[in-house]
């Protein structure tokens, strides 16, 4: 019989750069993440005020509504209580950038995301300068 394996032991300088791209994930996740959840819509901003008017006009006319009418108003509301939720939502953005710019080249090239893939995905083109990603032309053909 085989002798049994030993369980082999990471060294203290794997730890520190397994740690490390934890921390790089964690940081584009959550900048990503808030990218997505507060991409800006196109038309008119709404404010949190103006939101709220209508929600209570939706919630007036529901009272006397019937059928169709009864089901898509109480989509609006839905739809209305969701988008008040999500402008209550502070989300310090700045701070979410910061983070991302400190972390992103390494992070790309680890993973092997260029500047393409970075814009495809929204973030924005002062946003990837900042974080030292360079513009890359492509050459159509692939790795």
């Amino acid at each position: 019989m085989a002798a049994p394996k030993k369980p082999s032991k990471i060294s203290d300088e794997h730890k520190v750069k397994l740690a490390a791209g934890r921390d790089q994930s964690r940081s584009v996740a959550r900048y990503l993440e808030a990218l997505e959840t507060h991409r800006p819509k196109q038309g008119r901003k709404r404010s949190a005020e103006t939101v709220a008017k209508q929600l209570s006009a939706t919630e007036l006319s529901l009272k006397g509504a019937t059928g169709i009418t009864r089901l898509e108003l109480l989509q609006a509301q839905r739809d209305l209580k969701a988008e008040a939720e999500r402008l209550s939502d502070s989300v310090d953005i700045a701070a979410l950038e910061a983070a991302f710019v400190k972390v992103a080249r390494a992070y790309g090239e680890r993973k092997g995301i260029n500047y393409g893939t970075w814009r495809d995905f929204g973030v924005a083109a002062d946003v990837l300068k900042k974080a030292g990603i360079a513009r890359t032309r492509s050459t159509g053909a692939t790795k």
